[in-house]
């Protein structure tokens, strides 16, 4: 059975940083496609933050270019997010993504993420 623990998180002003941690167990590394973050705001659907793949690639949303870094350990099976220059926008519960080689995605539980003077 796969399990996400995601940790990380909490209220950052503008311009700070933060960094979210997702543990993967249950699944070898080489069976899975992608790890990854999504987020999801109030009232809003839940969006791709960014995501890397086992051989190494990273995709990012527009959004979060040049402020975010996506790093995954395929020995660990953690993918981790850097978080900078945060902004009132990216407020959200920030949700641990795994998308395996067949079957359906695995979440994490989801973190809150607050920026906010």
């Amino acid at each position: 059975q796969v399990h996400l623990v995601e940790s990380g998180g909490g209220l950052v002003q503008p311009g700070g940083s933060l960094r979210l941690s997702c543990a993967a167990s249950g699944m070898y590394a080489h069976n899975i496609n992608t790890m990854g973050w999504y987020r999801q705001a109030p009232g809003e659907q839940r969006e791709l933050v960014a995501y890397a793949t086992y051989g190494g690639s990273t995709h990012y949303a527009d959004s979060v270019k040049g402020r975010f870094t996506i790093s995954r350990d395929n020995a660990k099976t953690t993918v981790d997010l850097q978080m900078n220059n945060l902004k009132p926008e990216d407020t959200a519960v920030y949700y641990c993504n795994l998308s395996p080689e067949w079957g359906d995605d695995y979440w994490g539980q989801g973190t809150q993420v607050t920026v906010s003077s």
